[in-house]
């Protein structure tokens, strides 16, 4: 009963930091870490491991910042460059995030048809129009509950992990130690590892996110927003929230990565492209639930997926030309911030219909992201530093270093995928 009762506590807790991490694995991730398991088999482990802290350092950087000022993340960045850059990088973040949501949108709708048969676009429309509509139809508590519950979905690659043989004693080898190869290919995944599990969406999304819930509250009246012990209480959640919600995404990745490693890569399957080919691929090595289980993961991290990319660009836009915005607003009370969620989605979704392919869209994506990200982060980390802004909330030196390590390994990343492209 007090295991149940500290279970429930540590869930009324989580929110922002476990719905942005469960967030990170959408479908072209999750295609992303497959590709790496089929061809370095257990070799890229390491990767995840790397990235974490960078990740949790990043994400709580965002987080802060939403939360202190009350204030989305464009909206800040605003106050630290040039209207015109800010709203260059939230154009190119739009883009990045419909190209997402179309590949996102296809991998949904070739998994459903995988397990039930039927059309893969016409399921793809089905998923897209319930992505648009959803955030709509429910108000902000409903729609954290929604995502929320998402989130189990994602557990299904932890069953599959542990449906089959496993040798941990070399998994935790290769997590600890790594095994760099050569050639450009190899420092390609790396850099797409690095890429899918810092994201710029993640930031806006987070972010806004915490500026929302402290709105509410503000709202509410009777709530002590603006003294010392209510704010270090809630900057702990934030904390506790972004860290269980990193290391949750991380865990995902590693168990597809470690999953596809353990069956394709090991059975000489090293090249995929899709999570279609990768459930398709694992059927006939882990059997039918292995295969069942991978393709239900994909539909039910899309649904959780499509929303926080199609709402991080709208909190974005939104931010940029000061409209109302949140999901506790009505569609009559915010309508710009619903218009540019609705048509990121179905855009995104329409782009399955014409002859652009899915997985060229997820590149141009990543290139998007990439160009982005740095100066997002940068700016971020400026942000972070800033009195005038956070007041007595700036970061510490540890969140400073972990930051802009963070900030100079997607930096080189970008380079390198420049250079390599």
């Amino acid at each position: 009963m007090l295991g149940l009762r500290h279970a429930r506590r540590l869930a009324d807790r989580l929110g922002p930091g476990l719905i942005t991490g469960a967030a990170d694995d959408d479908p072209s991730g999750l295609a992303t870490y497959s590709q790496a398991g089929a061809a370095y088999g257990a070799g890229l482990l390491w990767s995840l491991a790397f990235t974490t802290p960078l990740m949790i350092a990043v994400q709580m950087v965002s987080a802060r910042i939403g939360w202190v000022t009350g204030r989305g993340l464009a909206a800040n960045l605003c106050r630290v460059m040039p209207r015109g850059l800010a709203l260059v990088l939230v154009a190119l973040l739009v883009l990045a995030n419909t190209l997402n949501i179309a590949a996102d949108v296809a991998a949904m709708g070739e998994a459903l048809q995988l397990v039930a048969g039927g059309p893969s676009h016409g399921h793809a429309l089905l998923f897209g129009l319930a992505c648009a509509l959803l955030p709509v139809w429910l108000n902000y508590e409903a729609m954290v509950r929604v995502l929320k519950w998402l989130t189990l979905a994602l557990l299904a690659y932890v069953a599959v992990v542990f449906a089959l043989h496993v040798n941990w004693g070399q998994v935790l080898t290769h997590t600890l130690v790594p095994t760099l190869a050569g050639g450009g290919s190899y420092w390609t995944m790396v850099v797409a590892v690095l890429g899918t599990t810092i994201s710029p969406y993640l930031f806006f999304w987070q972010a806004a996110q915490e500026s929302e819930q402290r709105q509410q509250l503000e709202r509410s009246g009777g709530v002590p927003v603006q003294s010392r012990a209510f704010m270090a209480e809630h900057l702990y959640r934030i904390k506790l929230d972004t860290v269980f919600g990193m290391l949750f995404s991380n865990l995902i990745a590693f168990c597809v990565m470690l999953a596809t490693a353990i069956t394709l890569n090991g059975h000489g399957i090293t090249e995929i492209q899709t999570t279609r080919d990768a459930a398709l691929a694992l059927r006939p090595i882990a059997g039918d639930f292995a295969f069942l289980l991978f393709a239900l993961g994909v539909i039910g991290t899309g649904m959780l997926a499509v929303p926080v990319l199609a709402g991080s660009a709208a909190y974005a836009v939104a931010d940029v030309f000061e409209w109302r915005a949140g999901l506790d607003h009505s569609a009559g009370e915010a309508r710009g911030f619903y218009a540019v969620l609705v048509a990121a989605t179905l855009i995104g979704t329409a782009i399955d219909f014409t002859p652009l392919d899915p997985i060229k869209a997820l590149l141009w994506s990543a290139v998007a992201n990439g160009v982005v990200a740095v100066p997002i982060m940068v700016a971020m980390m400026w942000l972070g530093s800033r009195r005038e802004i956070l007041g007595a909330h700036t970061l510490s030196l540890r969140h400073r270093v972990l930051g802009w390590i963070a900030t100079a390994t997607m930096a080189a990343a970008v380079a390198a995928m420049l250079f390599a492209g």
